[in-house]
């Protein structure tokens, strides 16, 4: 998954290593019938195979607040996750499934959303990525898990597949990883009462976990979490049960991974059990292709991890009307 500019253009790089997903990047007021123009240009990046024609997934991130991508004509101002935190689960599930509508009528067919972080109580806006932005919906995981819960549903009754965010959780540090290296978590466990979003997410069926980038010492000291077999494989996929489409936060431009090299960031990040690597810089993919390409050959593991991402993305297409697998 690669970023694109929201105003269009961009696709030379993105068709010649045969991108599958694209992320729309860069606030726009240009309202749905533009979107939608963008979104259809970007349909021309399907590729066929087997006979079958499969058209990228478009995603951005509308979570609400200060972190909505897409406005103007058709498009909600949609409040902060605090605010729609105020909400009842089913009057927050309603507006969603609204503000789903409007992606899916521009074309886009994943939000980047929503967070399932817990910000305890206390921290507030000394947590850099969450609290200091209104991203969570309280500091009690419960009500996260209810409001965070409500949010997806909505998305998937208007036919938008949703991203819980970040796995296992960035409610806890004070650096924000885009902007930061070695963000810390030294409180979070494998058992913690702070999954319980993630968790609930899962039993509700979201169809996408995006995994944080720091470090959590008391679940697996010598990884990121991004490039952490514990994290993804062990946790995500075996405590939690989740079987749909593990992406990545920012591969790309992110403080958190920028001392490992970008083939390096796609390599270790699929043989932990990713399936989707997100980047939200075009430059970084013809090393990410290339080295996932030339590890192919020599490492079965990876081979067959990509495989198991390839099918878990096809899947998701699938739910998300773009194709039929059959």
């Amino acid at each position: 998954m690669v970023s694109a500019p929201t105003t269009g253009g961009g696709q030379a790089p993105l068709r010649a290593h045969a991108v599958g997903s694209v992320m729309l990047m860069g606030h726009s007021t240009a309202g749905v019938a533009r979107v939608r123009e963008v979104t259809r240009a970007l349909d021309a990046l399907a590729v066929t195979a087997g006979g079958v024609r499969v058209p990228p997934l478009v995603a951005t991130d509308q979570e609400g607040g200060t972190v909505q991508v897409l406005g103007g004509p058709g498009f909600t101002t949609i409040p902060s996750a605090v605010r729609q935190g105020r909400l009842a689960p089913e009057r927050l599930q309603e507006l969603a499934a609204g503000w789903g509508r409007q992606l899916r009528s521009a074309g886009v067919t994943v939000d980047l959303a929503p967070v399932a972080d817990t910000v305890p109580p206390g921290l507030g806006a000394a947590n850099a990525p969450i609290g200091r932005l209104s991203r969570e919906y309280g500091d009690d995981p419960a009500a996260v898990a209810a409001h965070s819960t409500a949010f997806l549903r909505g998305l998937d009754q208007a036919g938008v597949l949703a991203t819980a965010k970040h796995f296992p959780g960035l409610g806890r540090v004070t650096g924000n990883t885009d902007f930061t290296a070695d963000v810390t978590d030294a409180t979070t466990t494998r058992d913690d009462a702070f999954l319980a979003p993630f968790r609930r997410a899962v039993r509700a069926g979201v169809p996408l976990v995006m995994i944080s980038s720091a470090r959590y010492p008391r679940i697996d000291a010598a990884h990121l979490a991004a490039f952490s077999p514990v994290v993804i494989g062990d946790m995500l996929r075996g405590d939690l049960g989740f079987d749909g489409v593990v992406v990545s936060d920012d591969l790309g431009h992110a403080a958190a991974v920028r001392a490992v090299p970008p083939g390096d960031r796609a390599v270790d990040f699929l043989g932990a059990g990713g399936d989707l690597v997100l980047t939200a810089d075009p430059a970084s993919l013809p090393a990410m292709t290339a080295a996932v390409l030339a590890r192919l050959p020599s490492d079965a593991g990876l081979r067959a991890a990509v495989g198991r991402g390839a099918r878990h993305v096809l899947v998701a297409k699938e739910r998300a009307g773009l194709l039929r697998c059959g």
